[in-house]
């Protein structure tokens, strides 16, 4: 797996316009009706994590859930991190 290029994030960004780059990771905050439904979408995405062995970082309060993706064993931003943040977008549009 190699590290994203510029242009590889850069289109990302603009097609996925919630996500942004911080402290060189994909970030992005979600927020939900009650705590619930928050956990509940962590709860999908732990399975879909889990089944790529691609682990999101991540914090959860009450309503909130802020993410933060980067594939550590490569120092970057990788293909990885682009699937589960997809991923993520899709459990989010169906909850």
């Amino acid at each position: 797996m190699t590290i994203a290029t510029e242009e590889q994030l850069q289109s990302f960004l603009s097609e996925q316009s919630h996500w942004i780059l911080q402290n060189g990771k994909l970030h992005r905050e979600y927020s939900f009706l009650d705590f619930i439904e928050a956990f509940g979408f962590m709860t999908q995405v732990a399975l879909l994590a889990e089944r790529h062995n691609h682990h999101p970082e991540w914090f959860n309060n009450y309503n909130n859930v802020s993410v933060d993706l980067v594939t550590h064993e490569e120092g970057g931003i990788t293909e990885l991190d682009f699937l589960m943040a997809q991923n993520m977008e899709d459990v989010f549009e169906v909850s």
